[in-house]
């Protein structure tokens, strides 16, 4: 596999440094993404196939090793979902975050390997298929740049470019996980919102996330289903505490009914502000 630098390097060479348990590696434009040896490639969990049936066995063992029971299948299929399309979701939202450049990756050109000793994230390799930025961009200089009006044309191709990546990918986890539709979408919408929330926290930046993502998800901005749902409580000193709601539910209620995340759609306000404020301590 030959390593290539891109207008995606210093991005990915970030996302690393502040999330270590992620690794990216750029895959040179004329060859292949891996495959086998721990690699799957996006195209095949797409096929809903074998591969994919393979790769939610490793999610199956995890929750019986984890938490002494097994999970039914939809909910075996949904971790896997989640596990496979938040990273994936960094690979397009993180350089549009920093940089202001938007990558396509259609499914044939993204592998992921989850085994990878020291990662507990995993690793992606990509082989960008041209990219989107702004006027004055320097990298519209480079071969596959496409230069687009403004901001809002931008934040349309951050949309369009997950949406191509995420529908053959939500195709073939969705009959596993007996979802479909609205419901995958919701799912593709809350990978998108909560994994770039997650990395703009450690790069010191969250507030300018939550604003980027609501003007990046408005609303009616289909497939994507509701708004990035960002909202604010008070807690009991008054101070301000940030949550959101999910537009679907991650099914881990099943495992454990009494711990669910702070943005579970099942947490009420009150057991909201009791994980932030925990969490913050």
């Amino acid at each position: 596999m030959r390593v290539a630098r891109s207008a995606f390097t210093a991005a990915y060479a970030r996302l690393s440094e502040v999330l270590p348990g992620l690794g990216v590696t750029e895959v040179d434009p004329a060859g292949e993404v891996p495959r086998g040896g721990g690699w799957v490639a996006a195209d095949a969990l797409a096929a809903g196939g074998a591969e994919l049936e393979a790769f939610l066995a490793w999610d199956d063992a995890q929750v019986v090793r984890d938490y002494g029971q097994r999970a039914r299948p939809d909910v075996v299929a949904s971790f896997g979902l989640h596990r496979y399309a938040w990273p994936a979701c960094l690979l397009i939202t993180v350089p549009w975050f920093l940089h202001r450049r938007v990558p396509r990756y259609p499914v044939t050109r993204v592998a992921y390997d989850r085994s990878a000793a020291g990662l507990p994230l995993g690793r992606m390799a990509v082989r960008p298929e041209g990219f989107a930025c702004l006027p004055g961009d320097p990298a519209a200089a480079l071969p596959g740049a496409r230069v687009v009006a403004d901001e809002e044309a931008l934040r349309a191709e951050v949309r369009a470019a997950v949406a191509e990546h995420m529908e053959p990918v939500l195709a073939g986890f969705g009959p596993r996980m007996r979802r479909r539709g609205r419901a995958l979408w919701g799912m593709a919408t809350d990978e998108v919102v909560e994994g770039l929330w997650y990395v703009a926290h450690l790069l010191g930046e969250q507030e300018r996330a939550r604003h980027e993502l609501e003007s990046l998800l408005p609303g009616a901005t289909k497939p994507y289903v509701g708004k990035a749902a960002f909202r604010e409580l008070t807690g009991p000193d008054g101070e301000s505490l940030h949550t959101r709601d999910r537009a679907s539910c991650c099914m881990f209620y099943t495992l454990r009914p009494e711990d669910t995340c702070a943005t579970c759609p099942r947490t009420c306000d009150a057991d909201r502000v009791g994980k932030l404020l925990a969490t913050a301590g």
